[in-house]
């Protein structure tokens, strides 16, 4: 249960009744809900997600925010991208080799990106240039960018979520 009141949408005010009409089709999330506590923050937030990773492709883009959202242990911004992970091809099988760290079934740029973003999640001033040639080797400097920025929305939507007792609203699924 939420430890915050949700904005529900006959409760918004008139700037973000527009934003969860225009932006979220009317269907805004809990993570929304609460963030519609600040307008501003909001519409800024909803844009920066839009365009954070653009330049990985949507699988890799996946596997980094679920991989993140595990080693933090975040309930519902796992699932949330477990249910997005199915429209770029993830299984149930890549969701159990992920919670268990294992990137074996992954092709050697992923490896590299989820090796890399799973030393960037739990000790990120241990980042080392041995720990970031590799991206070099496999990644655009706009590629770069895009993992930091990614794994850093990540986290900082997994110490936003849970931690404030959003509920799913969506199906759980078993990993």
């Amino acid at each position: 249960m939420a430890r915050i009141d949700l904005v529900a949408p006959e409760a918004a005010s008139a700037e973000v009744k527009e934003i969860y009409e225009n932006v979220l089709r009317g269907k805004p999330g809990n993570v929304q809900k609460a963030m519609a506590h600040r307008p501003e923050m909001l519409k800024n937030f909803l844009s920066f997600y839009a365009s954070v990773g653009r330049s990985l492709d949507r699988k890799l883009y996946e596997l980094i925010y679920i991989r993140v959202s595990l080693i933090n242990g975040c309930r519902y911004c796992t699932q949330h991208h477990v249910a997005s992970s199915k429209r770029a091809g993830l299984t149930a099988e890549d969701w159990a080799a992920l919670k268990g760290g294992d990137y074996s079934r992954y092709s050697p740029k992923e490896q590299t990106a989820l090796t890399y973003v799973e030393k960037l999640t739990r000790s990120p001033h241990e980042i080392t240039d041995d720990d970031f040639a590799p991206l070099k080797g496999n990644f655009s400097d706009a590629g770069i960018v895009d993992i930091h920025t990614l794994t850093g929305l990540a986290n900082l939507t997994n110490r936003f979520a849970d931690p404030l007792g959003l509920d799913l609203e969506i199906p759980e699924e078993k990993i």
